[in-house]
């Protein structure tokens, strides 16, 4: 059975950037550009389209929020366990006699070049401190 609605035949022009852009999206669906162009056309005078692109810019910027909130979340762990360490060695490393601070400088470099040996497998092979750092620490436990 036919349908007895006969499509209209219109001629847009496009720019060639957006006409190959149209090309390419038919071809990676296999449709076509006809087809293609018609639903596109559709949604974008479709009255639930304002809503549609909203509700995706929404989407978009909660996991951006997301994204950011446990950015400074780690930021805050990289920081808190900074000034911890530097706190510990301050408090715990006493001044070495002239003698042994220089066997100690000439040492740092093996020490520094084994730290960031265990540094890359550490970030290699995880976990990450931030994973193992609980969210649910109460903030007045400690400190």
């Amino acid at each position: 059975m036919t349908s007895s609605r006969k499509k209209t035949k219109i001629s847009v022009y496009l720019d060639p950037e957006v006409m190959q852009m149209l090309a390419e999206f038919a071809a990676r669906r296999d449709r076509s550009q006809s087809m293609v162009a018609e639903a596109a056309i559709a949604s974008f005078l479709s009255p639930d389209d304002a809503e549609r692109r909203e509700a995706v810019l929404a989407r978009r910027l909660d996991q951006i929020d997301r994204r950011i909130t446990r950015l400074e979340r780690d930021v805050g762990i990289s920081v808190e366990s900074l000034a911890v360490f530097i706190r510990f060695w301050l408090a715990t490393t006493p001044a070495l006699p002239e003698p042994a601070a220089k066997a100690a400088r000439a040492k740092a470099g093996d020490r520094y070049e084994a730290f960031i040996s265990a540094l890359g497998r550490r970030l290699a092979q995880g976990p990450k401190l931030r994973q193992e750092v609980s969210e649910d620490v109460d903030g007045g436990a400690g400190g």
